[in-house]
């Protein structure tokens, strides 16, 4: 009986890890258009989790919702922050640090 519930386990982790991947590969999506419209750098061509959590979708169902950080930069000479929140597989919110125009 154990062995049931340690391969549940095992498909249940697998399954997370390969929804993780689809939501993380969204949100470099996400971020480089969001950078190309705002013109500024995405660097490293990357982000980072940084929270997990369950919330409710608008229809009620859970989901899980992930905030992303990022960096990009309006110079290339300098760093700034940006965060991105998939609901799911959708894109909730992008936030950008402020930074100046050219």
């Amino acid at each position: 009986m154990w062995e049931l519930a340690a391969l549940a386990a095992v498909l249940g982790a697998a399954a997370l890890w390969a929804d993780s991947l689809r939501a993380r590969e969204r949100a470099v999506v996400a971020g480089r258009e969001a950078c190309r419209r705002y013109g500024v750098q995405l660097l490293d061509d990357t982000v980072a989790i940084v929270r997990l959590r369950l919330a409710r979708d608008d229809e009620g169902r859970l989901r899980l919702r992930r905030t992303y950080a990022f960096e990009f930069s309006e110079t290339g000479d300098n760093r700034r922050h940006g965060a991105i929140v998939m609901l799911g597989a959708q894109l909730e919110d992008l936030q950008l640090e402020p930074y100046r125009l050219r």
